[in-house]
Order: C-alpha cells, then sequence, then structure tokens
C-alpha cells in the first residue's frame, strides 16, 4: 500500500516514447516493447507487472502505435482499473479505457440494448441476496442466513461457468463443490431466482456479461463495432478469468490476437467464484506464436521474505505448480521471519498488538503495517487488542474512502473555498496550498495532533490527515499548484477510487489483501484447521489454500511475523498443530522433500523468534463481549449454538469418536437413570464436550450444560472417555 507521504505519487510525465522505457529493467522492457501479436506475461509477486503493461500502453501510444481509444485494459476491481487509470496518465497516455471486465461490458450493454433489443436496460440489483431469499420463499425452501448466502455464491458460481439450472446438479458434482443443501434444492432455487428477476424486470452483476455476451454472438453488426472500436486488448490478473469472462474476451478479440494477457497461476486464490489459471497456463498452446516474458525481479520483498515464499512453492503440486516462477529478490538482506507460537487466540491478538504498538513507537508508520487472516470471523479479537494498546487501525474492505461522509463534507467545503476563497476569513494569513488546505480542514475538524484513543473521532481525524498529507505531496511535487488544482486531483481520484492512505494499522483478510502491500506484515492463525482451513479437503482445495499463504507471505516488503495459537480460548485444550506449510521453512520443524528454492536451503531456518517465542499470560479481561460464532463471526443468539460458539451450519472440528462414545455412555446412564436421554446431558453439550475435549474438571466446567450438580455425577466419566479410557461407565452400578 503506496503511503500518500511518497513524493512519487506525483510524477514528471516523460517527455518522449523512449523516456517512457527508461527504468525498466530487461524483462520489463521486453514486455513495454512487444506491442505486436499475442503476449503473455507471467509476472510473480513484486515484479513490477503493472509497471510493465502501463508502460507498455505509454510506449505504444507516445510512440503513435497505438491509438489510446483503441485499447481497453480490463483487471477485476476498482481499485486495481483505477491505479491503472492513474498510472496512464502520469505517463502520458491519457484515453485508454482501464476498466473492469464488468464496468467495460455494463457500458456497451447500456449503448448497444436499445439497437440489439430495444427499450432501456433493466434495472440492475446491487445485492442479489434478497431476492434469492425471495425466490427460496417461493420454493417453500427454508435457509437461515448461512445458507442463503451459500446458495447465493452457488447460483453465481454458476452463472460465471454458464451453467443453466437443470445442469447444476452434475456440474457441481464434476467441480467437487460441497452444495449447502440438496443439489437439486439449489437447481430448483436457481431457476425460480432467474423467474424472479424476468418477472421483476432487473439483471444482476453476472447477467450483464451473460448478456453482453448473447448480444455479441447473437448481433454480428454490433459485434464489429465493438471490434472497430477496442483494437488492442491488456488483461491483467488473467489467472483469475472465469469461463465466462473469457468467453467475453474472445468476443472483442474475433479473430485477432491483439492481446496481452498477465498473471501467475500461483497467486490463483478465488477458484470458488469459478476463476480458473487454466487460459493463464494454456495462452500458448491456444497461440503457438505467442511472446512469453516471465518476470522474476522481486523489487518489493527482502530476500528474507522472498526465500520463505520460494520455499512454499517448492512443496507445492498440481498444474499450477509445475508453472511456479521462481523469485530473485532485488533488495538488500533484511530480517528473517519471525514465528511465534502462543498459549491462546486471546494471548496471540495481544502479542502482535505488542509488537506493533513497539514499531510504531520505534517510527514505524502504522500504515505501513498490516495483519492478515484466513477469515473475517478473526478480526473482533484483533480490533479489541488493539484498541486496547492504543493502535489506530482500518478495516479492509470497509467503507470506501470517498464515500466517507467526512471526506464528502471536506471535498465540499475545498471546493467552495477553491471558488470563493477570497471572502473567507481562514484563508486571510495563508499564502501556500498545504496551508490553505490545513485552514480549510480544521473547520471539519482537523487539529496537529490526533484526538486520544480510538473510535469514531479518531477515524474522521485520520481521514482528514490523510488529505492533508496528499496536499503536502501534491504541492511538493507540482510548483504553483493551486486549490483548484487540487480539488481537480481530488476529483480524478475519487472517480478512480485512489485513496491515499490512512495512518492506521490494516486489518484484512488473506483474500482481500491480494494486490496490495505493506513494510511489515503480521500473518496470523497460521496453525492448522484455518491455514489450511479446516473444509479444505480435496489436494485442489488443499493446494489453493498453500497459495494463499504464498499471498499472504509476499505482501511484506521488510519484516514478516507468523504466528499460532495452540487452543482457541485461555484455558482450552492445547490441541492445535502449525500449519503443514510451514513444516522444513520454519527452525525446528525438521525437513520435507521437494524442490529446494534458489537461493538455497537454511535462510528461514536461522530465523528465532523474537523474545524466544513464549506465549504471555493474557491480562484479565474486564469487558464482556457478544458471543461470536468461532467460524464465521456473526453474533450468536441461539441458546445451543451458544453452547458450540458457533453457528449450527458452520464447519465442526468435533472429535467424532469421542462424540460416539459419549452417546453410548450417556444411553447407558439414560437407562439407569429411568429418565430422557437428555436429562443427563443435551446433544448440544455432548458436541460441545466432544469439540473441545477437556483435559480437567476445570475446563469441563467451563462448557455451557456442565453445572457443578453434572459435573459432580458424571465429570468422572466423562473426562475419562475424552481421554480415550475403555469401558467407562458402561457395566457399572450408578
Amino acid at each position: 500500500m503506496t503511503a500518500a507521504t511518497h513524493s512519487t505519487l506525483f510524477p514528471q510525465v516523460p517527455d518522449s516514447a523512449d523516456a517512457v522505457l527508461e527504468g525498466l529493467d530487461p524483462e520489463q522492457r521486453e514486455v513495454a516493447t512487444a506491442l505486436r501479436g499475442p503476449v503473455c506475461v507471467l509476472a510473480g509477486a513484486g515484479t513490477g507487472k503493472t509497471r510493465a503493461i502501463t508502460h507498455r500502453i505509454a510506449y505504444g501510444v507516445r510512440a503513435g502505435i497505438l491509438q489510446p481509444s483503441s485499447v481497453l485494459a480490463v483487471t477485476f476491481t476498482n481499485r486495481a482499473a483505477g491505479e491503472m487509470r492513474g498510472r496512464l496518465r502520469q505517463l502520458g497516455a491519457s484515453g485508454v479505457q482501464a476498466r473492469t471486465f464488468h464496468s467495460a461490458a455494463l457500458r456497451q450493454l447500456q449503448y448497444f440494448w436499445p439497437k440489439a433489443i430495444g427499450g432501456s436496460l433493466p434495472r440492475l440489483v446491487d445485492r442479489k441476496i434478497q431476492l434469492v431469499a425471495d425466490a427460496a420463499a417461493a420454493c417453500r425452501i427454508r435457509l437461515d442466513r448461512g445458507e442463503l448466502r451459500d446458495a447465493t455464491a452457488e447460483i453465481e458460481w454458476s452463472k460465471v461457468t454458464q451453467t443453466v439450472p437443470a445442469d447444476y446438479a452434475l456440474a457441481a458434482a464434476k467441480a467437487g463443490r460441497e452444495a449447502p443443501r440438496d443439489p437439486a434444492e439449489i437447481a430448483q432455487l436457481y431457476a425460480a431466482y432467474e423467474d424472479l428477476k424476468r418477472a421483476r424486470s432487473v439483471i444482476d452483476f453476472e447477467d450483464v456479461l451473460l448478456l453482453t455476451v448473447a448480444v455479441l454472438q447473437d448481433r454480428h453488426d454490433v459485434a464489429e463495432q465493438v471490434r472497430a472500436q477496442y483494437q488492442h486488448f491488456v488483461v491483467d490478473e488473467y489467472q483469475d478469468v472465469s469461463p465466462l469472462q473469457q468467453r467475453l474476451l474472445e468476443l472483442w478479440l474475433g479473430d485477432r490476437d491483439d492481446l496481452c494477457v498477465v498473471g501467475d497461476a500461483s497467486q490463483t486464490i478465488y477458484s470458488f467464484t469459478g476463476a480458473t489459471p487454466d487460459h493463464l497456463l494454456d495462452f500458448r498452446s491456444r497461440h503457438p506464436g505467442a511472446t512469453v516474458v516471465k518476470l522474476v525481479r522481486d523489487y518489493r520483498s527482502t530476500p528474507q521474505v522472498v526465500h520463505l515464499a520460494n520455499g512454499l512453492l517448492a512443496q507445492a503440486r498440481g498444474r499450477a505448480a509445475d508453472h511456479r516462477l521462481e523469485l530473485v529478490s532485488q533488495r538488500p538482506a533484511g530480517t528473517e521471519p519471525v514465528y511465534t507460537e502462543y498459549a491462546d487466540e486471546p494471548a496471540e491478538a495481544e502479542g502482535a498488538a505488542r509488537r506493533i504498538r513497539e514499531l510504531i513507537d520505534s517510527g514505524v508508520p502504522a500504515a505501513e503495517i498490516a495483519v492478515l487472516f484466513r477469515t473475517n470471523s478473526q478480526s473482533e479479537t484483533y480490533e479489541q487488542a488493539l484498541a486496547d494498546a492504543g493502535v489506530p487501525y482500518q478495516l479492509r474492505g470497509a467503507e470506501r474512502f470517498f464515500d466517507r461522509p467526512e471526506v464528502r463534507k471536506a471535498g465540499s467545503a475545498l471546493r467552495a473555498a477553491a471558488r470563493f476563497g477570497g471572502n473567507d476569513s481562514l484563508l486571510d494569513d495563508v499564502v501556500d496550498l498545504p496551508s490553505q488546505v490545513r485552514a480549510v480542514l480544521s473547520g471539519e475538524g482537523w487539529t496537529t495532533e490526533p484526538p486520544a484513543g480510538s473510535g469514531a473521532v479518531r477515524e474522521r481525524w485520520e481521514s482528514l490527515a490523510a488529505l492533508v498529507n496528499l496536499a503536502q505531496d501534491f504541492a511538493a511535487a507540482r510548483a504553483g499548484a493551486t486549490l483548484g488544482d487540487l480539488v481537480v486531483e481530488l476529483d480524478e481520484r475519487a472517480g478512480a477510487q485512489h485513496a491515499p492512505t490512512v495512518q492506521g494499522v490494516t486489518l484484512a483478510s488473506l483474500h482481500s489483501a491480494k494486490g496490495l502491500e505493506w513494510d511489515v506484515v503480521f500473518l496470523v492463525g497460521v496453525a492448522e484447521g484455518m491455514m489450511p482451513i479446516t473444509y479444505a479437503k480435496t489436494d485442489e482445495q488443499i493446494e489453493e489454500e498453500r497459495r494463499l499463504l504464498y499471498v499472504g507471505v509476499t505482501r511484506a516488503r521488510e519484516r514478516l511475523h507468523l504466528s499460532w495459537a495452540l487452543a482457541r480460548s485461555p484455558g482450552g485444550r492445547p490441541s492445535r498443530r502449525p500449519s503443514r506449510f510451514l513444516k522444513g521453512l520454519r527452525p525446528g520443524s525438521g525437513t520435507v522433500g521437494g524442490r529446494v528454492p534458489a537461493g538455497g536451503a537454511g535462510g528461514v531456518e536461522r530465523g528465532l523468534p523474537s523474545g524466544g517465542g513464549a506465549a504471555v499470560a493474557p491480562p484479565r479481561r474486564t469487558r464482556r463481549t457478544p458471543a461470536r460464532c468461532r467460524v464465521c463471526g456473526r453474533t450468536l443468539t441461539d441458546a445451543g449454538e451458544m453452547k458450540l460458539m458457533r453457528c449450527e451450519g458452520c464447519p465442526s472440528d468435533m472429535d467424532e469418536g469421542v462424540y460416539e462414545r459419549l452417546r453410548e455412555w450417556r444411553a447407558v446412564q439414560a437407562e439407569r437413570s429411568g429418565q430422557p436421554a437428555f436429562c443427563v446431558f443435551t446433544d448440544k453439550t455432548l458436541m460441545a464436550i466432544a469439540e473441545s475435549v477437556p483435559d480437567d474438571e476445570r475446563e469441563l466446567a467451563r462448557i455451557p450444560g456442565v453445572g457443578a450438580r453434572k459435573l459432580h455425577r458424571y465429570g468422572a466419566d466423562v473426562l475419562a472417555i475424552c481421554a480415550g479410557q475403555e469401558g467407562v461407565g458402561l457395566d457399572e452400578d450408578d
């Protein structure tokens, strides 16, 4: 994540085509000058792929080889498209269309719909989950919140893989998908959802691509008009294209091959949405004459971080692993990755917060630190720990910067000052641009010193401070810039969603961290059951989890901390183990077979956990928090779910053998006492016991449903069963 304090945000526009090529390494220059025919760029993490492809487009435009209006560059997020547009503008290549697949398709669909179909385009729904709920009600299918979310994901997957309702069950089985309900029910729900959309005259996100494909297939005149407009295509993150996006790209191209694709199969982490690296890996076979350029010079991370990343992939298996790129760090040596084991999750969060506090106190900007986790449900523990340590933070994926109320209000104030500044007493005694911005924003709540603590007040101040920092950089890069010039820059950034950096530690899931980078990264929860996630069963799913960890590791520029907890909560059974992916890489974990990464072995092995890695007992907590599912993070209200500390539908880590033996024992006890089985222990209590497998009476007593009376009467038997002793309580008198 580039800090707003870097003056490189506003570089000088190159004065010639040749100047565009200055500063590129040999492979990047090869990409930039390969302007004709199919080109495939295999770009490892941190190797400057965006730099290479934007310089390629800019060089073609500045050399007069490419017309800006004839180039369409597509990627997968609005942020990435906005960054690409910003870079092209800085390179003197304004006018190039850089959009997401959906944005480009929607633009074409809106333009051609009246001609190809007639009338106006149906309304696009922002969120389809309510429509899915209505369809379920029409089918008399009852779905809880989790099932509703999962069913919606299945419909999305079906559409991007071009699967119709009648074919869903077969396609899902072939793809190895675990449907949230019976596949026949999902197919019925999918069909009802499509009928409901037609009845309400609305379309969803996936329909934008499907309808564009249909129009281009059926109307050759429309297809030819699009092809006459766009003659040169660039596709970023090509390993993430779905079959539907690939079909749209083929229709855009027609029989031409003026295409450049960029990707890395080792960063394929969205297969659950229908993305597949096969199109990237098969590019050479589809285009035998293609130019293939491999970018392996890593400018982001230190050799120590790169060595760990290479080591992770050296143990990988499967087709993507066969095409892995061996990164070569271009940075000076740094510190070894730090591995730390904690007793429980709160201790892990507090340990990370403590180290982050030390880093900030030593001068590391908070915005250059990130905490990355596997699931969003892990966020709350770290939010609490950082707040307790007085560390500001921001949640990745929360409200977009330019959509925040304080930012919109600040923009209005700056715009008004730019128009009527001569009549504003706030600006009487200030002359330079940064002073003007500070004066205007002081009326919106900005102060020279941040407010104490965290929360909404601190977040508003951080937003305004980011605008102040941006103004300082803008003025330093563009001598004589006025307040009006800054307002134009802010409007362009808002349109591109190119936000300045907020000065807070970033909390993000590994999936949402893709494409970002920080000086210091804390990878937390790197334990079996979380990394890989417990529901990853097949070899393909396990390998995608490995790639997800690889993405997390390669987000770090200078320092990397990896940690895990042996138990979920204080005093819990320490049954967890470090992730299998770290075997042979972290100190003391032995060796494993596999391809040895370039640079030799042992770099990671020499790393020592800071402070010896011993877990520190957490301080006594004084505040009560709502019971939350330990898997998905949802607040729990149902008594049965609160016993399990998870939603009914979330994956369980229950010891099935212990659970069955507890049920057998309960049946004997119920028969002897002449009362129903639930009077001994309910099913939920037995499940909770089998999930935590307590070692002593203290741990057993913590489980809801095990009161003092039952602990005294049954505790010895239950603990003996958990310990694996045979014949317990089955042949004795009560």
